[in-house]
């Protein structure tokens, strides 16, 4: 279950080991984990330009998820492409009172489970149920000892 982790710009300072192996027990816990993953770490000026390009939101935001092409001709399946901008979830982990870490962590859950097909943007329902499994993940990944509570 490849994992592949490039940092850029204010991305560069933090850890792939870490993030990796978490981002490995979402998929295994998810049943995915045959697919691989791509996360970029990014700043605040690479994602307002993916934002805007992609979403039409002109401004920097915590976390983008890029689905794969459902047809591709490959052995492997490509679940898709999770983006993070470390300074908007340094900005968010300081507003909530918590390390930086657990809000990367929170972002890794949400980019997946967006990659997955929810979306919390169509219905307060959905939101419900994309919430729920959110909260489901963290406690599983603290259930193995990969996170804290």
């Amino acid at each position: 279950m490849p994992v592949e982790i490039a940092r850029r710009g204010a991305g560069k300072k933090y850890t792939n080991r870490q993030y990796k192996k978490i981002a490995c027990a979402i998929l295994e816990l998810l049943g995915k984990d045959k697919a691989e993953l791509s996360l970029v770490l990014v700043g605040n000026a690479e994602i307002q330009t993916l934002n805007a390009k992609y979403r039409q939101r002109n401004y920097p935001t915590d976390v983008l998820s890029f689905a794969a092409e459902k047809n591709l001709p490959m052995e492997t399946y490509l679940l898709g492409d999770v983006i993070i901008s470390i300074e908007k979830a340094a900005e968010q982990a300081n507003e909530r009172g918590h390390t930086l870490n657990k809000e990367m962590v929170t972002l890794l859950i949400h980019g997946v489970v967006h990659l997955m097909g929810y979306d919390h943007e169509r219905s307060s329902k959905d939101a419900r149920v994309m919430g729920r499994l959110e909260k489901k993940i963290h406690r599983q990944l603290c259930e193995r000892g990969l996170i804290e509570v």
